[in-house]
């Protein structure tokens, strides 16, 4: 691996567990001003005082909100977007000097895999890949098979989630952030053709926080070096307090039942 890509990364991997936990801050560009990012000076205050590893964003937010916590968590630059009206489209909207520029420790992007676009996704994925190599700039996608000529049932199948991580490693993409496919059992299936580099999806904002901290332990089991998530912990009524339980699985190695107990105080 790239030198800077080595140094980059060691800043956002636990250097005790190898693990990392983002917190993404993305939505806003392709789902609206969802509830619990209203204000996001004030929300990042509460996601920080959590202590996660990074924090993924757009370069708008980033320059005008991430500089009072550089040196305390990491900045993942989004460098690409779907929009509620092309859901299905991820495209570029900043680059790897942008990302460089704002002192990001990582870019990430999105593909779509299963639909039309694909294939432009595919081609955007490469360029990208090849400008962080050049440039020792770590690359995190985000790529989903939800396109359009993929059935609803088979979105989150082994044979689905396991093309778009392996996407992801052909094209050297150095963290692959994806859909859990719904156990242990399956997602180890899945991890067979990772290379260990995936962190798994929050997905929809969900009440049943036993399931949640569940697909986390379970994940990590399977060998997942962490998880990516945001409406599960923003939209939570104490977002610190969420991440702390959350760390607490996926840095310490407690259960789910342990995670509870945190999170209840």
């Amino acid at each position: 691996m790239n030198f800077g890509k080595k140094v980059r990364l060691s800043r956002i991997l636990n250097p005790q567990t190898g693990k990392a936990f983002f917190v993404t801050l993305d939505h806003g560009l392709a789902r609206g001003v969802l509830p619990g990012i209203e204000n996001v000076k004030t929300l990042l205050e509460k996601l920080v005082e959590g202590e996660p590893d990074a924090i993924t964003m757009h370069k708008g937010l980033a320059k005008e909100y991430y500089l009072p916590y550089a040196g305390r968590v990491s900045l993942v630059l989004k460098a690409s977007s779907f929009s509620p009206f092309h859901q299905n489209l991820d495209v570029p909207v900043a680059d790897v000097d942008e990302a460089i520029s704002l002192g990001a420790d990582a870019l990430s992007i999105g593909v779509i895999t299963g639909g039309r676009d694909q294939p432009k996704m595919l081609e955007s994925l490469g360029r990208i890949s090849k400008d962080c190599e050049e440039k020792g700039m770590p690359l995190i996608a985000h790529i989903y098979p939800k396109g359009e000529l993929i059935k609803d049932e088979e979105r989150y199948s082994v044979e689905q989630i396991s093309y778009a991580v392996r996407m992801g490693v052909e094209c050297g993409v150095d963290i692959i952030k994806t859909w859990y496919t719904g156990s242990y059992e399956t997602f180890l299936k899945v991890m067979d053709s990772s290379h260990g580099r995936v962190v798994i999806a929050g997905g929809p904002k969900t009440d049943e926080i036993g399931s949640l901290f569940k697909m986390t332990y379970d994940a990590i089991r399977a060998g997942v070096i962490g998880v990516a998530y945001g409406r599960n912990i923003w939209q939570y009524h104490n977002p610190a307090l969420m991440i702390k339980a959350l760390r607490a699985i996926i840095h310490e190695g407690e259960k789910p039942e342990n995670a509870m107990k945190i999170l209840k105080g």
